[in-house]
């Protein structure tokens, strides 16, 4: 930067006027470095959020599918074995759906009381770039009141 223009000088292999954007010029003061700062966790919250969203989307349509056809394959079993059971036993057959829907909310009920949930982190790149901005600042104070 030229101190007495107030203008940023062209970098090499760059016309004047000209910005390489592979290499922008520097922050003439640290508001500019802040507010550069802050363009660049945005972009990559924007980028971060874009990749998880496809991903997650994707993982719901295979889950929903994969869920509907585990759904009325388990239907069809439970309606073929009632259907062979009143015929064996002679029983009435709306007795054995009961008891086929009684067992299945108390394997519904037990299952959800054992779940343990798990997660990974979101966003962990956007995480990592906060921890260092963070440890920065930290350094920078530090660093200021010992020059004070």
């Amino acid at each position: 930067m030229n101190p007495s223009s107030g203008a940023h000088q062209a970098s090499p292999g760059t016309l004047p006027g000209e910005t390489n954007p592979k290499n922008p010029p520097a922050p003439s003061n640290w508001r500019e470095a802040i507010m550069a700062l802050i363009a660049s966790r945005i972009a990559i919250i924007q980028l971060e959020s874009a990749d998880a969203a496809k991903s997650a989307s994707k993982t719901i349509i295979h889950w929903i599918a994969a869920l509907t056809c585990i759904l009325f394959a388990w239907a069809l079993i439970i309606a073929g074995t009632i259907a062979a059971i009143a015929h064996r036993t002679l029983w009435p057959w709306h007795w054995i759906a009961l008891a086929a829907a009684a067992i299945h909310l108390l394997a519904a009920a037990t299952l959800f009381l054992l779940r343990k949930p798990t997660r990974n982190p979101a966003f962990p790149i956007t995480r990592n770039e906060f921890q260092k901005d963070r440890e920065w600042i930290e350094n920078f104070h530090k660093n200021q009141k010992s020059n004070d």
